[in-house]
């Protein structure tokens, strides 16, 4: 590509990325999305042809997301405050209110509160050097430690020790009271409200020409039901601010940001497997060599001190994924449960006795998923965009590992808006996927309860995994089609590629096209 071409490129980038954008240059939803334009009635109906846009002292898309995310937040914590409600003992002492069976009837149930005391945090011990046991005094006694990574556990140990400071001060009368649980429900909220909302706000910024891309983001229902379920918004902020980085042209930062991402969870780590993909296709390895670097760096700080320190301790995460057998919600437990198949590995293996087949056929399965994907990267026509990529191998992560907790589908939202901005497929997708969490809870809750069979479940289950499949089925086919690509028809070739925006490809695995054949010169003999 000519040097003038790549300037005016750029140029065009930087002004897309900015707020003050008129019609002529952002995508306007309720122009193009059947969706958005129904939806604008209430507020006056679609922008007009001839609107002042971008003018707004205070309003922008990335505000009016921002304050969408924050009003779904504020119902998201509603929905688990239920949860959080206590009561007085026939003893006089203050008690979490769990009683008949609360978390599942009223659906509110957060791994952030039973792991308050579950983790060891309400001792005041310190993660990966305090241990416990579990099944004491039977055969099947263990030791255990904080399970989750260090940025994971280190956050739930500072959050408990504010909860705990809170609760002192609230004894003194000098802040309102609760019991300790509940306060560190609390404060952890508004960390994990805080990520989502920078989740947002990268998100947004990533999609240059289309801000209003965000608000599926902001009110998706996976965030009404799981933003607080767990610790999972503060990797989806991680891996959001990483890929604005390295759209930004900073590798470096986006291998920090990307780092501190895996120390919380593992799946940031993917997303440089399809930047891998994408820097071989462009020639722009160097650059890919930067960012994975930083980010093994980074992981590498955060996690030395505790594995100096508490080898042993720190371990835990890694033992405890290698030796829990398929959950309720993976692939293999749906086509146990209804063939009757006893799975891969015995059915009598001990807690500490890893499903070890289980475990090759979910690596192999996911690293085919991932040769298939590379395959797609390297042999379509033109370049995919990094949001496709990155969400085909997150998807194949989730689909074919032996584990799928209900609040790992938010990893999905910001890639799914980034790679498919096809409203009506997106919020389809995230309400099935959502509503899995109704018949997960009466099936937790139990027949004998008056709550569903596990049929229900797991046909939920199928549902939700048909439907991200869907998804990863038409990014291919713009993949192969790029015609049919909203993002490039507005004018971007990737928002989020950074410096392989309108780069030109260096290797291509797609077969050269056969010489037309000539038709042969007819001689007289």
């Amino acid at each position: 590509m000519p040097e003038e071409q790549r300037s005016v490129g750029a140029a065009a980038a930087e002004v897309a990325d900015t707020d003050f954008l008129d019609h002529h240059e952002r995508i306007v939803p309720t122009w193009s999305e059947t969706l958005a334009r129904h939806a604008s009635t209430p507020v006056g109906g679609p922008l007009g042809r001839h609107a002042a846009v971008g003018r707004h002292w205070f309003w922008s898309p990335l505000r009016i997301a921002l304050a969408f995310a924050l009003l779904a937040l504020v119902f998201s914590w509603f929905g688990k405050a239920s949860c959080i409600q206590q009561y007085t003992d026939d003893n006089g002492v203050t008690q979490l209110d769990w009683r008949a069976n609360r978390p599942y009837v009223a659906m509110c149930y957060s791994d952030v509160v039973p792991l308050y005391s579950a983790e060891q945090l309400d001792k005041g011990g310190f993660p990966y050097k305090s241990y416990w046991y579990d099944d004491q005094g039977k055969p099947t006694q263990h030791i255990r430690y904080m399970e989750y990574p260090v940025l994971t556990g280190m956050f739930q140990w500072v959050n408990a020790k504010l909860a705990q400071g809170w609760t002192h001060f609230a004894e003194l009368g000098w802040l309102p009271t609760g019991i300790t649980v509940a306060v560190y429900f609390d404060i952890t909220a508004f960390w994990l409200a805080l990520a989502w909302l920078v989740t947002v706000w990268a998100v947004a910024r990533t999609a240059r020409r289309r801000p209003w891309d965000a608000i599926l983001v902001a009110v998706s229902p996976l965030v009404l039901v799981h933003a607080f379920t767990n610790f999972d918004t503060l990797a989806t902020a991680f891996a959001a601010t990483g890929m604005l980085a390295w759209a930004r042209r900073k590798p470096a930062l986006a291998g920090v940001l990307f780092g501190l991402g895996v120390a919380a969870k593992l799946y940031p780590l993917f997303l440089l497997g399809a930047l891998l993909v994408l820097c071989v296709r462009a020639g722009k390895v160097k650059q890919w060599g930067i960012a994975a670097g930083t980010t093994a760096l980074t992981w590498a700080v955060v996690n030395f001190p505790i594995y100096e320190l508490f080898h042993e301790g720190w371990g835990e995460f890694f033992r405890r994924n290698t030796d829990r057998g398929a959950d309720p919600d993976s692939l293999y437990n749906v086509i146990e449960y209804f063939t009757g198949w006893s799975g891969f590995d015995r059915p009598d293996l001990m807690p500490w006795e890893a499903p070890t087949i289980l475990n090759a056929v979910s690596l192999v399965l996911f690293l085919v998923c991932c040769a298939a994907i590379a395959w797609v990267g390297l042999s379509a026509k033109r370049r995919p965009r990094f949001a496709q990529l990155a969400f085909l191998v997150v998807a194949a992560f989730l689909l074919t590992n032996k584990v799928w907790s209900p609040q790992y589908s938010l990893w999905l939202v910001p890639l799914a808006v980034l790679a498919i901005p096809r409203w009506k497929p997106l919020l389809a997708w995230m309400t099935i996927d959502a509503l899995v969490w109704v018949p997960r809870m009466m099936f937790y809750l139990g027949e004998d309860h008056k709550g569903l069979p596990q049929d229900w479940f797991l046909g939920a289950v199928v549902l939700r995994d048909l439907a991200v499949v869907g998804l990863c089925v038409l990014i291919i086919r713009e993949i192969y089609r790029p015609e049919h690509d909203v993002v490039r028809a507005s004018g971007d070739d990737d928002p989020a590629g950074g410096v392989l925006e309108d780069a030109e490809d260096v290797v291509r695995l797609a077969p050269p096209r056969r010489a037309r054949r000539e038709p042969a010169e007819v001689t007289s003999g």
